[in-house]
């Protein structure tokens, strides 16, 4: 692995690298660098995390736990439905009842 002293960047060949994108792990100069979330990404990897930031930006985590819930008590409560309809089908000589 050479050096990143050696390294030219991948916009401008003419330009000494001063960083190496951790997302696609190329080389660039610190005009095609900027900070994002504590470290220096290309820009076209910043616009790309951003257009996935974008998608998921209209789901909210609270939704989420609040639909998770109501499906679990639905199951919940069809559970003890047919439960509670099994046990009254059962005939009260089985439970040894008054004869």
């Amino acid at each position: 692995m050479t050096s990143l002293v050696h390294q030219r960047c991948s916009n401008h060949p003419a330009r000494e690298a001063v960083v190496r994108c951790p997302e696609c792990r190329r080389f660039f100069c610190r005009e095609c660098v900027t900070e994002h979330s504590g470290r220096m990404m290309c820009a076209s990897c910043v616009s790309r995390l951003a257009a996935g930031a974008g998608l998921q930006a209209g789901r909210s985590p609270g939704a989420l736990w609040v639909g998770l819930a109501l499906g679990g008590l639905l199951v919940a409560w069809l559970v003890f439905y047919y439960l509670g309809m099994a046990l009254a089908r059962i005939p009260s000589e089985f439970h040894g009842g008054p004869a």
